[in-house]
């Protein structure tokens, strides 16, 4: 019991630490690792939100769906990116924030699915 008391306080103070390195980056580097696992984490939760709700449209509305999710690809990659010669930038904060919108229409879509109905137009 005690071994398994001091393994979960070590536990706590590793995941207490790990959120305040984040809360306060001590460098770019630093930074762009919490805000890549914030990005992550976003990128996650609207896979599993289009997979649910394309696992709930027929046939014309999953059409519908994936030709939406391409359009949302790219309109975010245009917002949140860019090309100079051979380098490659991409706005994490930006990104976040718009998947973050995305997953949230998708949420709407699959509350309207289960309560009255998919609607594939609102796709």
């Amino acid at each position: 019991m005690k071994k398994t008391f001091v393994a979960l306080m070590l536990c706590s103070f590793g995941n207490a630490f790990a959120n305040s390195a984040c809360d306060v980056p001590k460098n770019d580097f630093d930074g762009l690792y919490c805000l890549n696992k914030v990005y992550h984490e976003a990128d996650d939760e609207l896979n599993e939100k289009y997979k649910t709700l394309s696992g709930k449209l027929d046939a014309n509305g999953k059409k519908a769906l994936k030709a939406g999710q391409l359009a949302w690809i790219g309109e975010r990659n245009r917002n949140c990116s860019k090309r100079e010669g051979t380098e490659f930038y991409v706005n994490l904060d930006c990104a976040t924030t718009t998947t973050i919108k995305r997953s949230q229409f998708l949420q709407d879509r699959i509350r309207e699915c289960v309560s009255s109905g998919c609607q594939n137009s609102k796709l």
